[in-house]
């Protein structure tokens, strides 16, 4: 009887999801989406001179958006070989498929650049990365492992060298606003802004992607490895974390900086304990000493991994306790997180109707964020009861299976 009972439930639970997809990955990747929504729709500072940091910006500035580019690299590890990578006339495919499903990400992400909005939009940055990682994507653990730990702790270092030779033009090869089609005209301008000066470096930003496909390479439905990406990932990211606190409020760093800065009254302990974007990191090797949000440093890399890791192994594991008890705890995440290019894309839009424009009547930023998220969810909960794709997601695969195996493979 029991045995029956237990294959009931196994065919039940097979039956009931899509080939393939792991929903504990899905929930990590709703977990980003509410995250970046959050940070964009409620304050990360309060309204005061000392820009107090409010729980908003401790808790997802910097994390949420890391997490979203580490998925990335798990999702491309899994459509390539998961555990073994794949070889050969297999591997070209898989990488072709991956560089058209980027230039409809890229298309989507320079299309929502020409919009008035006050968020910093990743996709354009998010595409270039999905072309930046497949000369990676044929390697296996081990040497993965090895560039993922030496892109953290280099990149940083390099990036800091190169920003103030990028930034020395008039003007600067910085765009200072959201990559759109017309920046095209502009290539090296444009290029050096994602890659180097503007908000979602790439150049340090590659670290999640190789990060994400270490984790995607491994037997996540193992019962151990979700322990071992939760227990590992908060261990490094609390020790990175309080290695950036240390350097900065306890051997002298943000002394060192604000003599850099000079500018008397400036809260920089705010900053870096939030965000750090739009302070050029010059003249003091000591920026590379803070785990500060959106600063690229290798404890910022280092923390922001971690914590990814960590977030993806408790989906992982609420995953399997789902299938236990049974229910399908992590449908409103899931949902969410199945077509994030979509959802994305639409609350970009929906925030660029508000740009500079008071809110409706009666709605306050709390009210304009639950209604948003619980939109998602809504509409995530109801595709993935349908089994759809999201319209931008069944654009992206329609363009990965055409270059995976040309038109043929629609058919």
């Amino acid at each position: 009887m029991t045995s029956r009972s237990a294959a009931t439930r196994s065919r039940k639970a097979t039956g009931s999801r899509q080939p393939g997809r792991l929903r504990g990955i899905d929930a990590a990747r709703g977990v980003a989406l509410l995250g970046m929504m959050a940070t964009h729709l409620l304050p990360t500072f309060e309204s005061n001179a000392n820009l107090t940091p409010t729980w908003i910006g401790l808790t997802f500035s910097g994390r949420a958006a890391a997490l979203f580019a580490v998925l990335a690299g798990v999702g491309l590890a899994l459509s390539t070989g998961k555990n073994t990578p794949l070889e050969g006339a297999q591997l070209s495919a898989a990488r072709r498929g991956v560089a058209l499903r980027a230039l409809v990400v890229a298309a989507v992400g320079l299309t929502l650049g020409g919009l008035e909005v006050n968020v910093a939009i990743i996709l354009v940055h998010y595409a270039v990365l999905f072309l930046c990682i497949l000369p990676f994507l044929g390697l296996g653990v081990k040497p993965l492992c090895a560039w993922a730990a030496g892109w953290i702790l280099a990149s940083p270092v390099l990036a800091y060298l190169l920003r103030p030779w990028l930034l020395a033009p008039e003007p600067p090869l910085n765009l200072g606003h959201n990559p759109a089609w017309d920046d095209l005209a502009t290539p090296t301008r444009l290029l050096a802004d994602v890659f180097f000066t503007g908000y979602y470096p790439v150049f340090q930003w590659l670290s999640y992607l190789l990060v994400g496909v270490v984790i995607g390479r491994l037997v996540l439905t193992k019962a151990v490895t979700p322990v071992l990406l939760l227990v590992s990932g908060t261990v490094v990211a609390v020790a990175a974390k309080a290695l950036g606190t240390a350097a900065m409020e306890d051997w002298g760093g943000r002394a060192a900086l604000e003599q850099v800065l000079n500018a008397p009254g400036y809260p920089l302990g705010s900053v870096l304990q939030v965000n750090l974007t739009g302070i050029q990191q010059e003249g003091s090797w000591w920026w590379l000493a803070s785990a500060a949000p959106h600063s690229g440093t290798p404890l910022d890399l280092l923390h922001t991994s971690a914590v990814a890791t960590a977030v993806i192994g408790a989906c992982l594991l609420l995953e399997r306790l789902a299938e236990w008890v049974d229910l399908d705890l992590l449908l409103p995440l899931r949902g969410a997180g199945a077509m994030t290019l979509t959802l994305y894309t639409v609350h970009v839009w929906v925030v660029s109707g508000f740009y500079l424009k008071p809110l409706p009547a009666g709605w306050t930023e709390d009210g304009m964020f639950f209604a948003q998220a619980a939109t998602a969810v809504t509409i995530g909960i109801v595709f993935a009861r349908l089994r759809w794709r999201g319209p931008l997601e069944w654009a992206g695969h329609t363009a990965s299976l055409v270059g995976r195996g040309g038109f043929k493979a629609l058919s």
